[in-house]
């Protein structure tokens, strides 16, 4: 059976239009002090690793989706290209909330946290446009960055080990027979 194929309109990413999700950080004078119009970042289960990754062919479309349930995480172009990211709203579920752990809805990662997964009229698409660059809260669902160049780079700020034991992913194919497509006419 052929996935259904959802296009979704890029919607600008705006500190208004993405506060659901975590910051637009955009650039502010030299001096200014410290403010909700900077990064609030949570970095305290390990060691950050602030770095430049190059990725290439991340044509606008995706079909899996991830999520860091103990870390916040930044993302940035190198350059201020434009770039998307397909988000959901975080599901982490609290664990000192009494709840049906046997719940067909709530699943149990790798890492141990317990979750449910994103549904597919939750993910919404974000293009990022210029010099800013995004802070996703704890558990934003995300799929990218997507681009339309051949590569691009861009800067990640997350943990040194995020990757490895704070990584869950929901494949829509697989579990929704989804696939998402960028519409950004």
């Amino acid at each position: 059976m052929e996935p259904a194929v959802v296009k979704l309109k890029a919607i600008e990413a705006t500190p208004e239009t993405f506060k659901d999700f975590g910051q637009v950080i955009q650039a502010s004078p030299d001096g200014d002090e410290f403010g909700p119009h900077d990064a609030q970042l949570d970095l305290s289960q390990g060691t950050p690793r602030f770095y430049i990754m190059n990725l290439e062919a991340r044509p606008l479309k995706f079909s899996t989706i991830t999520h860091h349930a103990s870390v916040t995480q930044c993302l940035g172009s190198i350059g201020g290209g434009v770039w998307y990211l397909g988000v959901a709203k975080s599901s982490i579920v609290d664990p000192n909330v009494e709840l049906d752990k046997k719940s067909p809805n709530v699943l149990q990662s790798r890492s141990g946290h317990f979750f449910v997964p994103p549904a597919v009229d939750g993910v919404h698409v974000f293009k990022i446009t210029g010099p800013k660059f995004l802070k996703l809260h704890r558990g934003t669902w995300h799929a990218g960055p997507l681009f339309k160049p051949d590569s691009m780079d861009f800067y990640n700020l997350e943990l040194t080990n995020t990757n490895v034991v704070d990584h869950t992913t929901h494949d829509f194919k697989k579990e929704n027979a989804t696939v998402f497509v960028i519409d950004d006419e």
